[in-house]
């Protein structure tokens, strides 16, 4: 039988529901999953059950009697069955689950879909948040690492980046062939636990923050009106308010930064780097006195090479640079159209 670990009081979530969704009147005792080597998705299962079920013990074991339903327990990943009336969660039977659109669940997926919204309503998302966190998580987070457990997607499709992976950087923090030490798989386990944790933390924390973030920009953008540059009172995600509001018109956003000010370019998709004006290529590169010179603004004070973000020592500065950004890029833009119709 494998460690059973008692949950440590760092997992204690902000709001601890009551009871949960599956078995109504029931807070568990044990989480079960198996022993031996680990993987991404036990593990990042375990993230959001010990911090909803703090006062539950981690079993990691492979004995029929722990892997086996019963009241106080929810099991993940081994069993062999999906029951979420049993609070089992395994994925590797005969006829194993699949999402609507036939891809496959890990064991992740499967606790994500049955216990994410409490995971969230615990992390401090406002109810009226949750739903939209909750499915932004799962196609950005928690279904890439369905697909890589069953191997319907390699690390390796990320080129020279397959060992940067999420999976595959969890997986080296498995012990070493060669280690024999009785307790060392699930030493390790428990180590990765803590590093996972983190993971999910950070990505949970930046969806709450994006939708944060919205109204605030959609009121900025509201404000604006038909001006080309997007005045924000701090750095914040802009992108997606700026898409929803089918604001096209912006070009640049300005914001203040610590003890200086910013003007940042907007990307024309969310996966690319190509954006919807260029800083002028006369700026690329250059610092204060040269900068000031070459753009005419007082208080300029750097350009990145790539022309996708620019600085300023105050507020008017910034403004002054956006707005003759708009200017060239305006320019250019007629220029095209010239040469396009000649």
């Amino acid at each position: 039988m494998g460690l059973v670990a008692k949950n440590g009081a760092r997992n204690q979530p902000r709001n601890q529901p009551r009871t949960s969704k599956v078995h109504p009147l029931m807070i568990p005792a044990f989480l079960v999953t198996h022993s031996g080597g680990f993987h991404a998705d036990e593990l990042l299962s375990s993230v959001i059950l010990t911090r909803l079920f703090p006062q539950a013990r981690l079993v990691r074991s492979r004995a029929p009697e722990w892997i086996t339903s019963a009241k106080d327990r929810i099991i993940y990943d081994v069993g062999g069955a999906y029951d979420a009336d049993a609070a089992i969660f395994d994925h590797h039977q005969r006829g194993a689950p699949l999402r609507e659109d036939g891809q496959p669940y890990s064991s992740f997926g499967l606790i994500w879909k049955h216990y994410g919204r409490e995971y969230l309503l615990a992390f401090g998302v406002p109810n009226g948040h949750v739903d939209q966190v909750h499915a932004a998580f799962d196609a950005g987070f928690v279904l890439p690492i369905d697909l890589v457990d069953n191997g319907v997607l390699s690390p390796s499709s990320a080129g020279l980046l397959a060992g940067l992976t999420l999976p595959s950087l969890l997986e080296t923090l498995k012990p070493v062939f060669d280690d024999r030490e009785p307790e060392a798989d699930d030493r390790a386990f428990h180590q990765a636990l803590a590093i996972a944790r983190h993971f999910v933390e950070a990505a949970i924390g930046r969806h709450a923050a994006k939708l944060r973030a919205q109204s605030l920009v959609l009121d900025a953008i509201a404000a604006t009106g038909d001006r080309r540059v997007l005045e924000l009172p701090m750095g914040m995600p802009f992108r997606p308010a700026i898409i929803k509001a089918g604001a096209d018109h912006l070009l640049f956003v300005v914001h203040p930064r610590d003890t200086d000010w910013c003007v940042t370019g907007i990307r024309r998709d969310e996966d690319g780097f190509a954006l919807r004006a260029d800083l002028p290529a006369s700026w690329a590169g250059l610092t204060n006195a040269d900068l000031e010179a070459a753009s005419g603004v007082t208080g300029a004070i750097f350009c990145h090479n790539g022309r996708f973000i620019a600085a300023a020592k105050t507020r008017e500065a910034a403004l002054a640079l956006a707005e003759l950004a708009v200017e060239a890029a305006q320019l250019a833009e007629n220029a095209s159209a010239t040469t396009s119709k000649a």
